[in-house]
């Protein structure tokens, strides 16, 4: 299952930071460890903003959407998008089901301001209260978190292990499921979720 992962405008540091202590991975070996196949796209400044270059990204890794006979296409993507990389992501996301592939999920990681909508299951982790709840108005999906106490904005990328906050589910009410696991935690419970499917 590829992930794909869109930093924002930040030091490619943090990206190293991210993938090694949250999804316990070091980029190297990113293939081999659970069928999983993470692919980061390292666009810098305001590249990262940008749906095109993303889907050029995606078109280079993967193949075109359209060529029905690539069997990487056939493998559903997870979109895994920080900050600004979340608005370059959520365009390429919702291009790339249009174009016939498969988006099994959308995770922005604090994408403030963003409108985030699209035919597949969508999930915000948020630095803190005011930016989760306010994030809600531009859509959300059934599961998120927030962190709590609330956290500066790139601890949300750097280090989501030592984050810790709160899982809710605005469908089943506003209280949260889960009190106090970390923003790793819940990454790991929503991509080995959708692993299964």
């Amino acid at each position: 299952m590829p992930i794909i992962i869109c930093p924002g405008i930040h030091e490619p540091d943090l990206t190293k930071s991210f993938v090694q202590g949250c999804l316990n991975l070091t980029e190297d070996s990113c293939s081999n460890k659970n069928q999983v196949d993470i692919l980061i796209y390292h666009g810098q400044g305001y590249l990262t903003l940008s749906t095109f270059h993303i889907l050029h990204f995606l078109c280079d890794r993967l193949g075109a959407p359209s060529d029905r006979l690539n069997n990487k296409l056939k493998s559903p993507l997870i979109f895994l998008c920080f900050s600004a990389g979340v608005i370059g992501g959520i365009g390429a996301a919702t291009a790339w089901q249009l174009w016939g592939g498969h988006v099994q999920a959308f995770i922005a990681i604090d994408g403030w301001g963003v409108p985030l909508g699209g035919n597949f299951p969508i999930h915000r982790l948020s630095h803190d209260h005011y930016t989760h709840w306010t994030s809600a108005y531009l859509g959300m999906g059934e599961d998120n978190f927030y962190a709590d106490p609330a956290v500066d904005h790139l601890s949300m990328w750097h280090s989501p292990q030592s984050v810790r906050g709160k899982w809710v589910n605005p469908s089943v009410g506003f209280s949260p499921i889960k009190n106090y696991l970390s923003g790793s935690e819940f990454l790991n419970l929503l991509l080995e979720r959708y692993n299964k499917k």
